[in-house]
């Protein structure tokens, strides 16, 4: 296959395959409690990439890497990806994938109030067009609704602000310099954070085996292959290969392609308010990521679906 086909294979496999993970992760939980599915499912990729590391021959990490690569585990994906697929239970899976999208606005706000970084108007502006986009978006009636909608809302908040924060710190501290063992480890860490987490709250306790469904099964295993091995390669084959900014438009595809998978596959409302929300704030994270102002470096990518 040429180079020219191999980039758009990896293309659509970070557009789509990273799109659907909210759709699958909602099927995984309905036999899989959310905790134990994902603890599970990043134990089984972090230990597939460490031993694909291991067989590449790349740089065993030190006991300080390991520690900060661990915390950063811990806020990705054990804080973050947990209240995330936790929140599934009772927000639409496109719905989820619209906040989620709001994340870099965050991270900007945290810039500016930690580190006295500058906002320039592009920023300004982005910020208030997603404030106004989640606005929309979170003022329809099924947010409202139910007591559960509303902690599943305050669950993705939680998440958001976790990802914010190891988004921030995840390059001013020492960790591998192979992305391949970073993530690996960080797959490691959170997901035995998970696994903890579901043992205190006495889902791995409780759980019998044989109750999983062969559609929850099948999601799991898409989630390790796919979610996390194959669209992880994906990414880092593209950040190789093209452009910072070409490898970031994922994160105004994500976003489309969960709404439509939800709508189209899992009976999930496609409203007039919903479409337009997911316009004003894609946009507005348009604008914050087109600020020029601001040195411009894809971040890692978290494996938060």
């Amino acid at each position: 296959m040429s180079e020219r086909w191999l980039i758009i294979a990896a293309f659509a496999a970070v557009y789509i395959i990273w799109g659907s993970t909210y759709l699958f992760n909602y099927w995984a939980i309905a036999t899989i409690p959310p905790f134990l599915m994902s603890g599970t499912r990043f134990l089984a990729a972090g230990a597939i990439l460490y031993l694909w590391g291991s067989w590449r021959r790349e740089p065993l990490p030190t006991a300080r890497q390991w520690r900060n690569t661990s915390i950063i585990g811990v806020l990705f994906l054990t804080i973050g990806t947990g209240a995330v697929v936790w929140a599934l239970q009772w927000i639409d899976t496109g719905m989820a994938a619209l906040i989620v999208a709001i994340d870099p606005l965050l991270i900007m706000l945290l810039l500016w109030w930690i580190f006295g970084q500058r906002l320039r108007w592009q920023a300004i502006v982005g910020a208030f067009i997603g404030i106004a986009g989640m606005i929309i978006l979170i003022g329809q009636p099924q947010f409202a609704n139910t007591p559960e909608s509303r902690w599943g809302l305050a669950a993705i908040g939680l998440a958001l602000v976790s990802w914010a924060f190891a988004s921030i710190y995840v390059s001013r501290i020492d960790m591998p310099d192979s992305r391949l063992r970073r993530s690996a480890m960080q797959m490691l860490a959170g997901g035995a954070g998970l696994m903890l987490f579901s043992l205190v709250v006495g889902e791995a306790t409780s759980f019998r085996w044989e109750m999983i469904s062969l559609s929850s099964g099948l999601s799991w295993l898409y989630l390790v292959v796919l979610g996390s091995i194959v669209a992880f390669s994906s990414f880092n084959y593209l950040l190789a290969k093209v452009s910072p900014e070409k490898v970031a438009t994922s994160t105004y595809v994500n976003p489309v392609v969960a709404l439509l998978l939800g709508w189209a596959l899992n009976g999930e409302s496609l409203t007039g308010q919903s479409i337009l929300a997911g316009l004003v704030m894609l946009t507005g994270v348009f604008f914050i990521n087109s600020d020029k102002g601001q040195k411009k470096a894809v971040p890692e990518k978290r494996q938060r679906r």
